[in-house]
């Protein structure tokens, strides 16, 4: 997957319009992710209709709160504008962190050809091996909103790689990992102090009885025990 855009630069739809041109930012960005590829023009009233469902759908999607995975998608806008102008108008509409290919970069229209796009919207979800998941999921999106993500998430899950760790959760786990044989020792020593003062009250408990069965038996001795 990550191998389509390798050559490319991809650009973020934020403010600066900060542009992913090294290897490691289109790693970084695409690597073990679902990709969903979106074809569409400012021209067209259906994507014009289509961009609010398809921003709150990606929104979702992209939120802690709704998935447990956020950063395992992408979204990126594939022009089929017929200027720069109409482009820039429809990525105002879009989500800040969907991507796309700049107006000039003929890459567009080769990827239309590569999957065969005839319609607008469409939008292609690929694999993170770059095979096709659905050829067209915008109906999807409109009838079961992010409940279809569930669906291409277990399709892709064997091809997903999950042996990563959030910076916090590797931050945690070291803290952890550090302050363990502190701990252990702690706790080892708050045993060991428990024992001993266990053993005392027994040992202290056992010398009562001792000293109540020696004065009973000074008692008996000087006849002031039980006359029975």
């Amino acid at each position: 997957m990550v191998d389509l855009f390798l050559d490319r630069v991809l650009i973020e739809n934020n403010w600066d319009q900060d542009e992913l041109n090294t290897e490691r930012e289109i790693i970084g960005i695409l690597e073990n992710r679902i990709i969903m590829l979106f074809f569409a023009s400012a021209e067209c009233e259906k994507c014009l209709e289509f961009v609010p469902v398809l921003n709150d759908f990606f929104k979702r999607l992209k939120d802690p709160a709704y998935i447990e995975y956020p950063k395992l998608l992408a979204l990126i806008y594939i022009s089929l504008d017929q200027s720069e102008e109409k482009q820039e108008k429809y990525l105002k509409e879009l989500h800040k962190k969907v991507l796309f290919l700049a107006f000039e970069d003929p890459y567009r229209k080769e990827l239309q050809t590569m999957f065969k796009v005839k319609d607008v919207p469409t939008i292609v979800v690929l694999r993170p091996d770059g095979s096709v998941l659905s050829p067209n999921a915008v109906q999807d999106i409109c009838r079961f909103g992010c409940d279809c993500f569930q669906n291409w998430q277990e399709s892709a899950a064997e091809l997903i790689d999950r042996n990563f760790m959030n910076k916090e959760d590797f931050e945690e786990k070291s803290m952890r990992s550090f302050s363990d044989p502190v701990r252990r020792l702690k706790y080892k020593v708050e045993d060991e102090k428990k024992k001993k003062k266990k053993k005392k009250r027994k040992g202290w408990g056992g010398g009562g009885d001792e000293g109540v069965e020696a004065d009973g038996g000074a008692d008996d001795k000087e006849g002031g025990g039980s006359p029975w």
